[in-house]
């Protein structure tokens, strides 16, 4: 159980820090700074979460990862199940703590918690979300193999370091997602497009992490 509240506790720290950037920000195409304000928030929430909690549950926080490690084979079909499911608990309860904040500065629940759309349409969507999660997931399964020695120290950096990256290319087309559970959360108070779109960014992540646990195993064979 501590390794599922972990997850929660990690999902709603990312969640919140980095859907809460995008919001304080003001992020749009529009806005250089606020795009990159809200790619660092991302992942310096995830450098910060993989320190805190990384020894106890592997900090995972996004399911399109757990996915990806149990389909590598390092966990079993139980904890992937309830890592899941304690993602979306944290990253539900995140989106409702923002939306609460947001709304006591007058901003519209639509626009105030950080929720993903597909700008350029659905397919297009789609393929940007399997392929960055595809990417993500595969720095992650690289950074925390074993076969990487003394590297794996700095894991929670690389994989932090490469969530920027993504969000940098990403935030134009979808605002990026690349993680279920962090859209899951926000769609749910957004409504309208946000959650029409939702299987977009659930579809979309899963896919990307199978891949790249696909890949993974071709090359570290």
């Amino acid at each position: 159980m501590k390794k599922y509240l972990a997850e929660l506790v990690g999902t709603f720290v990312l969640t919140l820090l980095g859907c809460g950037a995008a919001v304080a920000l003001g992020c749009s195409d529009s806005n250089t700074a606020a795009v990159v304000g809200t790619a660092m928030a991302f992942g310096l929430s995830v450098v910060a979460m993989a320190y805190t909690i990384g020894g106890i549950s592997g900090c995972h926080i996004n399911p399109a990862i757990t996915l990806g490690v149990f389909l590598s084979g390092r966990m079993n079909a139980k904890d992937c199940g309830m890592y899941m499911l304690f993602q979306v608990i944290g990253a539900v309860l995140a989106a409702a703590v923002l939306a609460g904040i947001a709304s006591t500065a007058g901003l519209e629940i639509a626009t105030a918690t950080g929720a993903n759309t597909c700008a350029f349409g659905t397919t297009n969507g789609l393929l940007v979300e399997i392929v960055l999660t595809c990417l993500f997931v595969l720095v992650v399964l690289g950074a925390t193999a074993k076969t990487n020695g003394a590297t794996n120290n700095f894991a929670g950096l690389a994989i932090g370091l490469s969530l920027i990256l993504i969000h940098l290319v990403g935030i134009h087309f979808t605002g990026t997602s690349v993680n279920p559970a962090r859209s899951i959360g926000p769609a749910l108070f957004a409504q309208g497009q946000a959650l029409q779109e939702i299987w977009v960014f659930i579809v979309g992540p899963l896919v990307g992490g199978a891949l790249a646990a696909g890949i993974w195993k071709v090359i570290d064979e």
